[in-house]
């Protein structure tokens, strides 16, 4: 790999590590102010509005200068958000600034990846890029949970600056304030990014172009055989993902007895299986045989229902890491089959926008729906089976999609070198 994919995976490396820590610190902040426990997972529902309602306008401005660039801005407007945070703006509204830098930021992480390498080493750059996204996750949570930890948030809390009050007095101020250095450190890589020489031309600047544009691309890929296979499962995959990150905190709080700070280590054991997963599907599962991982996310359904007999953490590990594993050799093939599909069909830029647009609504609609059964006083246990019912079910109906595609006619052609 050329030099410069490490000063990208870098950059995506510590941006990634502080997004994951602050959504942590965010929660603490929300229990200090004492807010009722089904404002929880409405942060990362604040953090993934912008994904939805910017995705016709970022994968453009992601293609208007070079990608780099890009980034560096994206950062900029995540350590705003963490300012705004120590500012005493509410952590909700502070989180969806922060979720606006990261939604522009995305298209410009992928789509440098389609402009800087050839098409056979994406299936690989896509396992270190997955790789290195949920090692960052691991860490990123890790390191909340750390940060707001009795121990180390009275350390940093200790620390005194001479002459200068610097305002922060509470554990997830502290955490917060760090945080913002890792963006800093992200951003100072992003100014190092190498440009492609790619031109970069916007077709338009007017929105209502923009919007229609997009939605015949939203149109596009829902229609292709092998497009729509793959973007339903994506799709399904980062909502349940997302959703399944606060039933795991509520879960070994309720199961386990454990504190938040205690919590993050369990998710962070989960991504440990992903990240095995991802590793394992990058290296064996070709991408002209993508479509045969479905039934993987159908297991992985039935699996996260066994989280209701676990009571004790020995139990509860290996769970995490299998549910984990299981979840990252599905998505991998099928992430790296969706941006071949939409490199063909639309170009980089645009299929990323279509791509954040429809796991991210999913991921809304679905934070929004356990909110509401939290808010409802459903246990967690209940919760448990109808997530676990609800992936299995979904991921057999885009496997019977994906069997009713091969009856009617040969699906798209896929390059068989792009394994490699």
């Amino acid at each position: 790999m050329p030099f410069g994919f490490y000063i990208i995976m870098a950059a995506q490396f510590f941006s990634s590590l502080a997004d994951n820590a602050l959504l942590v610190a965010a929660i603490a902040a929300l229990v200090l102010l004492q807010s009722p426990e089904w404002l929880t997972p409405l942060l990362k529902l604040f953090f993934t509005v912008s994904y939805v309602v910017l995705a016709p306008f970022v994968g453009a401005f992601a293609d208007s200068m070079p990608k780099g660039r890009v980034m560096f801005i994206s950062n900029l407007i995540k350590i705003a958000g963490c300012l705004m945070m120590l500012f005493g703006v509410h952590p909700l509204i502070a989180y969806a600034v922060v979720g606006f830098g990261a939604a522009a930021y995305s298209p410009a992480k992928y789509g440098i990846l389609t402009e800087y390498l050839p098409h056979q080493k994406l299936v690989v750059a896509n396992g270190w890029i997955e790789g290195l996204t949920v090692g960052s996750i691991i860490l990123g949570t890790v390191l909340g949970g750390a940060l707001i930890s009795q121990y180390l948030s009275a350390r940093l809390l200790g620390i005194d600056i001479p002459w200068f009050d610097t305002g922060v007095d509470t554990a997830p101020e502290a955490a917060i304030l760090l945080i913002a250095l890792f963006y800093g450190i992200a951003a100072t890589f992003n100014l190092y990014i190498p440009d492609t020489g790619v031109d970069h031309r916007v077709p338009s600047r007017n929105p209502l172009f923009l919007v229609h544009e997009f939605a015949h691309c939203v149109a596009l890929l829902w229609r292709d055989k092998l497009g729509q296979i793959s973007l339903a499962t994506t799709t399904l995959f980062w909502g349940a993902g997302a959703t399944l990150q606060f039933i795991v905190l509520k879960w070994a709080e309720s199961a386990l007895g454990y504190t938040l700070s205690q919590a993050t280590l369990l998710q962070g054991v989960c991504a440990v299986g992903i990240a095995a997963g991802s590793i394992v599907a990058a290296r064996f599962v070709p991408l002209d045989r993508a479509a045969n991982v479905v039934p993987v996310g159908i297991g992985m359904g039935i699996i996260v229902i066994a989280m209701i007999f676990a009571r004790d953490v020995v139990i509860a590990i290996p769970l995490m890491i299998m549910i984990g594993a299981l979840a990252g050799f599905f998505v991998v093939p099928m992430n790296a089959l969706l941006q071949h599909r939409g490199h063909i069909l639309m170009g980089a830029g645009h299929s990323i926008a279509v791509q954040n647009f429809n796991e991210n609504l999913s991921i809304l609609a679905m934070l929004g729906l356990y909110a509401a059964l939290i808010r409802l006083d459903f246990s967690i246990h209940t919760v448990i089976v109808m997530f676990g019912l609800f992936v299995s079910l979904t991921m057999a109906l885009v496997r019977q999609r994906h069997l009713n595609n091969l009856r009617k006619g040969p699906l798209p052609a896929i390059p068989t070198d792009a394994h490699h």
